[in-house]
């Protein structure tokens, strides 16, 4: 029961941090609130490292910092996709491969949770579906090449879940400070490359900082989860973060949400119901 909530909570901060990151990307270019997102959130695990202490290890570094990489790897991707593809198609095929390979990594390894709690991975997977989708974009840049960043793009999410599970016990909150040096470099090298500013928009500092501590505190929260429960099920509750946005969205900027939205935001709670009774 600790790992479930503490993975539905980490999906509602994931959420939240999004949606501040969104709020962000309206003032301030995209790579300029990744990288000072990401610059806050190594300063808060920074902050905390004393107050949650563990032992250093190199493995731990080196498993965060794997981690780092693949999720780097699948944010890069992910942003090309919805620059070049339909964010209708984008974000579903992302949000669901984000999903679905931790679940068959567990499974593969020799998870077996029970009945019920299968049950609610499925409709879990399908609430992920069901919220990311947006009805309301057009489909005409609609290409194969995007949707194939996009599957990519999920499948680096879904190995920075996988990766920073493996980190040894005991170490803390040590892999993550290696996930974000790893995430930190690739993304500052790749604006440096591309010539993309990294001065915020006016007024939009404290937002970006906001976006990174609550992400790093998600993570925090994801590395608790995994070190207590099943993979297989940790990650695909941690999946469901595109629903506290939408959430959000709804009740702060007062955004309409689709039917199929609200279908997937009430698939979400089944799916943490079914797998919290199991």
């Amino acid at each position: 029961m600790t790992a479930v909530v503490l993975a539905t909570a980490c999906a509602v901060v994931y959420g939240t941090a999004d949606f501040l990151g969104g709020l962000a990307t309206k003032r301030s270019q995209v790579f300029a609130v990744v990288a000072l997102s990401q610059l806050a959130g190594l300063a808060f695990v920074l902050a905390l490292l004393p107050v949650l202490p563990g032992s250093f290890s190199p493995g731990a570094l080196l498993w965060g910092m794997s981690a780092g990489l693949a999720g780097a790897a699948g944010l890069v991707l992910f942003y090309w996709a919805l620059a070049n593809g339909v964010m209708s198609v984008v974000a579903p095929a992302t949000a669901t491969m984000s999903a679905a390979v931790p679940v068959a990594y567990g499974l593969a390894v020799g998870e077996r949770p029970e009945p019920v709690a299968l049950a609610g991975v499925v409709v879990a997977i399908t609430a992920v579906l069901l919220v990311s989708r947006d009805p309301s974009a057009g489909a005409s840049r609609s290409t194969l090449a995007p949707l194939l960043a996009a599957l990519v793009s999920g499948a680096g999410f879904g190995g920075f879940f996988i990766l920073l599970s493996h980190a040894p016990q005991g170490t803390g909150l040590w892999p993550l400070l290696g996930a974000r040096v790893a995430s930190i470099t690739v993304v500052v090298l790749l604006a440096l490359a591309t010539r993309r500013a990294l001065r915020p928009g006016r007024g939009s500092l404290r937002v970006i900082a906001a976006a990174g501590v609550l992400d790093m505190a998600a993570n925090v929260l994801y590395l608790f989860a995994a070190q207590q429960g099943l993979l297989s099920l940790v990650a695909v509750l941690v999946s469901l973060y595109p629903a506290s946005t939408l959430v959000l969205a709804r009740y702060v900027l007062g955004e309409r949400l689709h039917p199929v939205q609200i279908a997937g935001v009430v698939a979400a709670l089944v799916a943490v119901g079914l797998i919290a009774t199991a």
